[in-house]
């Protein structure tokens, strides 16, 4: 039974998440901070590189949703009817 748009996309977004959590401590280092003076958080990188994480995170969760669509529907993970 092949599943809807809105149950693909929802697979996305889970995914989407998980791999922003695996990809934003990513690039950052243990270096010595000093102590900072604006009201920043004293652990908090100087250039998070935010951009280029989401960019990351998105083509990087399109080819786990990819296998994971690959996966329902050959069978391997059948998903539940509701129904």
């Amino acid at each position: 039974m092949p599943i809807g748009p809105v149950t693909m996309f929802a697979v996305y977004i889970v995914c989407w998440w998980v791999v922003l959590f695996a990809v934003l401590p990513l690039g950052t280092s243990e270096e010595v901070h000093k102590p900072p003076t604006d009201g920043a958080q004293w652990g908090a990188p100087e250039n998070p590189n935010l951009k280029r994480k989401f960019i990351t995170t998105t083509w990087v969760s399109f080819i786990l949703w990819a296998v994971v669509m690959l996966i329902i529907f050959t069978g391997w993970l059948p998903l539940p009817s509701l129904g």
